[in-house]
């Protein structure tokens, strides 16, 4: 049975088995940080808020337009950050204002 990418990062599951860099877009599957689910974008921020390269990869993401993903701690959209991701499908109608 193959974990998803969101359930291995929970259960600190390293698919290379190696050592722990204390980075954790090296030390986790790199599918989380381009995770289509809501949640699992959430997890990937949650995440980098101790990497010590945070600011540096926000940097540089920012710079080089990076189209979507999870970058420094932050979620980037065709290039700019955005608070959250859109669930898929259509909006609904009578969504809160």
């Amino acid at each position: 049975m193959q974990l998803s990418a969101a359930r291995a990062a929970r259960a600190g599951h390293h698919p290379h088995h190696g050592a722990r860099t204390g980075i954790p877009c090296q030390d986790h599957d790199a599918e989380l940080w381009f995770a289509e689910r809501p949640a699992d974008v959430e997890l990937a921020k949650s995440l980098c808020g101790f990497c010590p390269l945070r600011d540096a990869c926000l940097a540089g993401a920012v710079e080089r337009s990076e189209p979507w993903g999870v970058w420094g701690g932050q979620l980037l959209v065709n290039g700019s950050v955005v608070a959250s991701k859109r669930g898929r499908g259509r909006p609904r109608k009578n969504a809160a204002a």
